[in-house]
């Protein structure tokens, strides 16, 4: 017969958001059980690969909270700056930009850049080290919801009742689907291209973010690697047929396109690990709750990378419900409950609404190629950059420190 197993909060994803989420509620005498339909091992991949995370200040707080920061292998890379500019491929960029130093703002570096499986690595270690976490992977579960509970049925046979369940699964989350929850969606009919590149010159901790007519391009400065003592992430937005056709280049073509959009102050620049792509849409969920259930991440919101803020955002929903759940149960509440539940919403969806707004208005603004707009965005960005209060408030928002 199986016995179930009793949590207070089941959670079906253990991805970043998800393990993250697990490991803070566990961390805070939650008992809690988090289910993935993959083995969490392999997720670990052997070798540099070239995908990075941009970690805010608020999300590294997060992450030390649920012990996972002091558990990633390596020292992150630390961005002490941030250069934003206007141009062309193959054009020198504007000179009306804006620089945002950390000095100026809270002497703390804006973020970090963390490497993909480094976060992975991290989270692995972590899991397995709390009692009052239960971790089931590989597993499918099917899901019942009532005012009363939840009931998780495992494909290995086992049963969890818990009191609230969340949807980690990413944007097609069977949750959301099942919840009959509807979603809002945009399609930028571009690609992503992420990636990594080796540099002649060092990038001093800098990030540059250059405003180009088919989209952003980032480069993320990042620890360097054996063999390589200056390396950047990128991050680079393309008309679909073009991306298309610079993905299949040889590493010396395809990085002669990169060195076109990241301007020369790098000096000569070397493609290294692989290269990512992805179609670059965005969505928002109606709702971010139903009966015993919270979405977080990317299954309650996607945005465009243009402000590097899609973790970022996930990260502040786990803050924000942990917080609750963890002062429900210390309080002898319930933690799945409708007046939980409608806090949480409160608490986050109005800051999933204003991301994907911004991003929407950012990607439209400087995408255009009307001359007397890109005079006008140049312009701005010179003005953001002489009004102090305006640099604070922006860079604040970048930091997670402001909502």
């Amino acid at each position: 017969m199986n016995t179930p197993l009793s949590v207070e909060v089941c959670i079906l994803g253990a991805g970043p958001v998800g393990a993250t989420l697990a490991a803070l509620l566990a961390a805070g005498g939650v008992r809690c059980a988090v289910v993935d339909t993959s083995p969490l091992p392999p997720m670990e991949l052997p070798a540099f690969d070239g995908r990075a995370y941009a970690i805010a200040l608020s999300s590294r707080r997060v992450l030390d909270d649920a012990g996972v920061w002091g558990a990633l292998p390596g020292t992150p890379c630390p961005i002490l700056g941030i250069h934003v500019a206007d141009g062309r491929p193959g054009e020198r960029a504007s000179p009306l930009s804006l620089h945002f130093d950390h000095a100026e703002v809270t002497g703390e570096p804006f973020g970090w850049m963390v490497e993909a499986r480094a976060l992975r690595v991290a989270l692995n270690a972590r899991l397995p080290l709390l009692p009052e976490l239960s971790v089931f992977a590989p597993a499918t579960a099917a899901v019942e919801r009532s005012a009363g509970g939840v009931v998780i049925r495992l494909s290995s046979g086992q049963d969890i009742r818990a009191r609230l369940v969340v949807g980690a699964e990413g944007r097609h989350s069977p949750l959301r689907q099942a919840a009959g929850i509807p979603v809002t969606r945009l399609d930028y009919h571009c690609l992503g291209i992420v990636g990594a590149v080796a540099h002649e010159k060092p990038h001093h901790n800098q990030a540059v973010e250059q405003f180009l007519p088919s989209g952003p391009f980032a480069q993320l400065p990042m620890q360097g690697i054996e063999g390589h003592p200056h390396v950047s992430a990128i991050v680079w937005t393309e008309r679909m047929a073009v991306a298309k056709r610079c993905l299949a280049l040889d590493d010396a073509a395809y990085g002669r396109q990169v060195a076109a959009r990241i301007g020369g102050h790098l000096g000569a620049v070397t493609p290294i690990g692989r290269r990512w792509s992805y179609p670059l849409t965005a969505m928002h969920a109606a709702r971010y709750t139903a009966e015993r259930l919270a979405l977080v991440g990317d299954a309650a919101h996607g945005i465009h990378p243009i402000a590097g803020q899609g973790l970022n955002l996930g990260f502040r929903d786990v803050a924000a419900l942990a917080e609750l759940v963890i002062a429900a149960i210390h309080a002898g509440a319930d933690p799945g409950g409708p007046a939980l539940l409608a806090r949480y919403q409160a608490a986050r969806r109005p800051d999933g609404l204003m991301m994907l707004g911004a991003t929407h208005v950012l990607e439209r603004l400087f995408t255009s190629r009307l001359p007397p707009v890109r005079l006008a965005r140049r312009l701005g960005i010179a003005a953001v950059d002489r009004l102090p209060v305006l640099k604070r408030f922006f860079a604040e928002r970048a930091m997670g420190l402001a909502r």
